[in-house]
């Protein structure tokens, strides 16, 4: 099975997808800071790096492996503007870097859909500066593009979705309405799963109304 390498193992999804893929047999690299080892699933092995220096960590990522880009924002919103660019850009091209040197076989990226609205526009275009970057590098990538993602302690977005069937029914907002559609935690461990298990889908996106079918 192939090595697994991933950045942000710690984090709302990373600990979730760490812990199946470990169950499946899969061998698991995660990138942490120090002290954070403690917070990774048992079984999971680490380098102690910093994200935004590839240098650091480009040496112990298994050659051939698939390289799972999680790392960004916790709780992105349109007052995080500034963090966007120095914390999920950065750590993108720092990603990217150190994956090309270490010649991984496919990078997975988490970014994010790319709808008409200006809600939260300066995340939109960080996220695709970062595949931008993966593409220009010549990587083989998964783009897995969601909204919001519901899950433990992001649940208040349900409170919307009675009105999303007759938002997407009027056609001044049908188009942002359906663009804007939810997707929950246990859809997008499935996407990423997904992406994992079939290397042949390298150079693909996976939109909303995809990640909604896993």
């Amino acid at each position: 099975m192939p090595a697994i390498f991933i950045t942000g193992g710690t984090g709302y999804m990373g600990k979730r997808l760490i812990k199946i893929l470990l169950l499946k047999g899969y061998p698991v690299k995660a990138l942490v800071r120090a002290g954070s080892e403690r917070k990774l699933p048992p079984g999971c092995d680490f380098v102690i790096a910093d994200p935004f220096d590839e240098k650091t960590f480009a040496a112990a990522i298994p050659a051939q492996s698939i390289f799972v880009q999680l790392l960004g924002v916790p709780h992105p919103g349109p007052r995080k503007k500034e963090l966007f660019k120095t914390v999920d850009l950065a750590s993108v091209k720092t990603a990217v870097k150190a994956a090309h040197q270490a010649g991984v076989a496919h990078f997975i990226y988490v970014s994010v859909a790319q709808m008409p609205t200006k809600i939260m526009r300066d995340y939109q275009l960080c996220r695709a500066q970062g595949e931008e970057s993966i593409k220009e590098k010549g990587l083989h990538y998964t783009f897995i593009r969601p909204w919001y993602v519901i899950g433990p302690g992001h649940y208040w977005p349900l409170l919307m979705t009675p009105f999303f069937p007759i938002l997407e029914m009027i056609p001044s907002t049908s188009k942002t309405a359906k663009a804007l559609r939810l997707v929950s935690l246990k859809q997008m461990l499935h996407a990423l799963l997904f992406a994992i298990e079939n290397p042949a889908a390298a150079n693909s996106v996976l939109e909303i109304e995809q990640i909604r079918k896993f």
